[in-house]
């Protein structure tokens, strides 16, 4: 028996992936569709680019949206808790104690990372650091590029 794949998403990750699946279904679909028509329209297929760009298109968005559908399938909605310690679904302020600057993250499940947004997962290296800490905690951790940072925690929301 295979065991399925549990994903954990917040609730705003979870919404996201509902409007990204509609959007594909409903309009990114039925363009591709249209592509298709022109492109079979211009006669011979074995040498029409424009058909085999709307292909591969196809194959993008119809394995874009099985995707979708298993992860919200098999998803778990994290509730965050009201405690004032570091886990998914928080957002933190941390400080670099050897630059001084302040960093804000947002932690979450891996499928829902999106680094412009600063929000990174939980099971990063400085997630996992941070995971389970309080405010004014001071914490080192090792980066993926094996630099050693020291950081504290200024505030939890």
């Amino acid at each position: 028996m295979a065991i399925k794949p549990v994903y954990q998403l917040t609730q705003e990750g979870y919404d996201h992936l509902k409007e990204e699946l509609k959007e594909l279904v409903d309009v990114k679909r039925q363009e591709n569709l249209d592509a298709l028509k022109e492109a079979r329209a211009q006669g011979d297929l074995s040498e029409n680019a424009d058909y085999d760009a709307a292909r591969t298109e196809q194959a993008r968005i119809e394995s874009r949206i099985t995707e979708i559908e298993n992860i919200l399938k098999y998803s778990k909605i994290i509730k965050t808790s009201n405690e004032d310690v570091v886990n998914i679904g928080k957002k933190v302020k941390i400080q670099f104690k050897d630059t001084g600057k302040d960093k804000e993250f947002y932690f979450i499940s891996s499928i829902e990372v999106d680094p412009k947004l600063n929000k990174i997962s939980i099971e990063s290296p400085i997630g996992k650091a941070l995971k389970g800490h309080e405010i004014g905690d001071i914490i080192t951790f090792k980066s993926e590029t094996n630099k050693v940072s020291t950081i504290e925690i200024l505030t939890i929301e």
